[in-house]
This record gives C-alpha cells, structure tokens and sequence, in this order.
C-alpha cells in the first residue's frame, strides 16, 4: 500500500469521474432548442454523461458541471459553444478544474 496525498495523481489513472451537468434555460424565450441541440451533442460525445434542465429566469442560458457555474448567458450574451462545452465535461471527468466558458455565439442570426 502506498501513502497516497489524495490528489489524485496517478491513484486513479484512467478512472474516469461522473459528471453532472444542470442546464438553466428561459423557456419563453425559446431557449428549448438551443438546450436540447447542446445536450444531444454532449450525449453523442459521452452516452453515460448526466444532463438536466431546468427552467430559469427571462434570458436565463446557464450550465452548471458538479454544482460549478460554467457558463452564463446572462453573463456572456450569447450562447456556449459545443467544442468549449465537451472541453469543460472532459475536464471534469479527468478531475481537472473547471474553468468559466467565456466565448459564445450570438444567440440569434437575422439573415
């Protein structure tokens, strides 16, 4: 047996962390869909992956992994890119830490 200090290097080589992602969205604002094409994009990239959503308040888009706030519309005024999102779940599950996603697309395109 080894003394391991509990940080996790090397004692859990390859384990691989649950990670639970909360999805906040405003539902009158028709942020449904934006929800459902980001969760469908996580659970493409990671079939055991946890995600939920709740409804929020008006302009409401935030993301939270294990409780930490990852992302804010309300903040960033736009929505999440999918790349930074697995990013960040990809994070989580290696046990690294998490970091705000501050790049966002604009949340609607007049054409």
């Amino acid at each position: 047996m080894s003394g391991g200090t509990g940080d996790g290097t090397g004692a859990e080589s390859g384990a691989e962390r649950r990670v639970r992602i909360v999805v906040e969205y405003c539902e009158p604002c028709g942020f449904e869909a934006t929800y459902q094409e980001l969760a469908s994009a996580v659970r493409d990239e990671y079939p055991d992956i946890e995600i939920e959503s709740r409804l929020g308040g008006t302009g409401a888009f935030e993301i939270e992994i294990n409780g930490q706030l990852v992302f804010s519309k309300l903040e960033n005024g736009g929505f999440p890119y999918e790349k930074d999102l697995i990013e960040a779940i990809r994070r989580a599950r290696n046990g690294e830490p998490l970091e705000k996603i501050t790049n966002s697309r604009p949340p609607c395109v007049i054409l």
